[in-house]
């Protein structure tokens, strides 16, 4: 097992490395009663909207794209109805990694899918929420916030955040408290262009960013969109900014993470899991080593 794997799971349980979630991060996850896997990444989500049929080879592309010519046709609201269908009014599994991080509790998560795993594992621990949004009027901003006292949400003003609790950022959106999503173009379009001008990120995350390490998991960095957003959203970021476990990269993959500080590391989340559960156990063995007090 790669060494680099302990190292990783401890800084994230220490909150020295935080957790970048793509699709991958929910492997695992599977509808309670029909054992289907929950709809993630792009073909799994263009699938899922589309019936269970593949679209034409130019919107399989990506499901922004997708999503995109299903607005056209039968309206935004169809969009929202169908990711709020399929992560609220479904009941998931845990995916494993989210098992992980609900023991740790991280003082800090970036989320990039839409589903609820994440919130649910904060369910009984205040924290802050923060959601991206496009396409809104009567605001410079492009994100939401939401204070979670333990109980509900509420939405709040960046000035009246509590620094001391943990931020769940998802930036894609979630269907809690209500139904927030970028999900086609141009969401992306509006969303990316407030992002890169400095709009799209709270001015407290933008501040605890500096300097902070990351660890992606689940993500592919194949194309441009998930590409921008990532860049952005860890602006300001240590060196090295990062590592990906990306188990067969690319070359596309790997010239993108050379360039932006992040190693990759061939392995996946699996191992990551497999290397927690031994430095765990190896920990407690040394614990049960040492002398006890009174003996």
């Amino acid at each position: 097992m790669n060494p680099q794997l302990h190292t990783l799971a401890q800084g994230i349980r220490s909150g020295d490395i935080v957790p970048y979630l793509g699709p991958g991060a929910l492997t695992g996850a599977t509808d309670t009663a029909t054992g289907q896997p929950m709809p993630a990444d792009s073909d799994s989500l263009i699938l899922a909207m589309n019936n269970g049929k593949p679209m034409s080879e130019k919107l399989m592309w990506e499901f922004p794209r997708a999503a995109m010519n299903v607005e056209l046709k039968r309206g935004r609201g169809a969009i929202t109805r169908f990711l709020n269908a399929t992560y609220a009014e479904r009941t998931w599994t845990r995916a494993p990694l989210h098992a992980w991080l609900a023991s740790l509790l991280p003082r800090y998560v970036i989320d990039t899918n839409r589903d609820t795993q994440l919130q649910t594992s904060y369910a009984g621990v205040p924290h802050t929420l923060v959601r991206g949004i496009s396409r809104v009027a009567g605001t410079d901003y492009r994100f939401r916030i939401d204070h979670y006292d333990g109980a509900a949400y509420r939405e709040i003003a960046q000035e009246a955040v509590d620094p001391t609790l943990p931020v769940l950022f998802k930036p894609m959106g979630s269907p809690l408290p209500d139904a927030v999503f970028i999900a086609s173009d141009a969401d992306y379009v509006d969303y990316l262009t407030e992002l890169m001008g400095g709009f799209a990120i709270p001015s407290f995350v933008k501040s605890y960013r500096q300097g902070r390490q990351y660890v992606f998991l689940g993500l592919r960095l194949l194309r441009d969109t998930e590409r921008m957003v990532m860049s952005d959203i860890i602006y300001g970021a240590g060196a090295p900014a990062g590592w990906a476990l990306i188990p067969e990269p690319s070359e596309k993959e790997q010239r993108f993470c050379d360039r932006q500080g992040i190693e990759i590391i061939a392995a996946d989340i699996p191992d990551l899991l497999a290397a927690a559960q031994s430095g765990a156990r190896a920990a407690a063995g040394d614990a049960d080593t040492r002398p006890q007090i009174g003996s």
